[in-house]
């Protein structure tokens, strides 16, 4: 039998940040998602290749359903909207799993257009992440983010989020033909709340 959490998350309503708005992302995305995740330099320290207009909306039709955290294995798929003007743009999108009820722990990624990089929005949206969600309304104990140690940006992101190297695997994972190796970073509830 899967344990539930005993106050499980349901996405209601978009959470405004000082510059972005997070909501499911959503098959009207389509356009601004397929622009970064169909170029080389953003997938290349994700799990999948630059992906087609078709792939993408296939995707963000997944994601549109995901709008509950309860069980393991339960996500959040956000986008991150910049309001400019009249106009409103997904800039990246954040990632949020259940990773063990029993163990009241969760997982957290991101993804951004380079194009608003060095910004701070990832930074904003995941903060906003760990503090409402992971930490606030799920009241979890530990958040992990798992990423290629390559990727400096999002090793620096951890950093200043305040998580901590726990593990760097060295080949564990076939990626992209060839062995790759996975860090591990993760903070835990009483540390994220002295640092806020």
């Amino acid at each position: 039998m899967t344990s539930a959490l005993a106050d499980p998350f349901e996405w209601t309503e978009s959470i405004r940040t000082a510059r972005l708005t997070l909501r499911p992302l959503h098959p009207g995305d389509l356009d601004d998602v397929h622009a970064y995740q169909s170029r080389a330099d953003v997938c290349q320290y994700l799990l999948f290749e630059p992906r087609s207009r078709e792939e993408v909306l296939e995707r963000l039709e997944r994601y549109a359903l995901a709008t509950r955290l309860a069980v393991d294995g339960d996500f959040l798929q956000l986008a991150l909207v910049l309001d400019q003007g009249e106009t409103s743009r997904v800039i990246g999108d954040s990632y949020f799993t259940v990773h063990s009820v029993a163990n009241m722990t969760g997982e957290i990624g991101w993804t951004m257009n380079p194009d608003f990089a060095g910004q701070g929005y990832a930074f904003e949206a995941a903060s906003t992440v760990l503090d409402l969600i992971a930490f606030g309304a799920l009241g979890l104990h530990r958040v992990r983010a798992d990423l290629d140690p390559r990727n400096e940006t999002s090793v620096r992101l951890c950093k200043r989020l305040g998580m901590r190297e726990e593990a760097h695997f060295v080949e564990d994972l076939w990626f992209k033909g060839e062995w790759a190796d996975t860090g591990v970073y993760a903070i835990l509830d009483h540390e994220w709340r002295s640092r806020r």
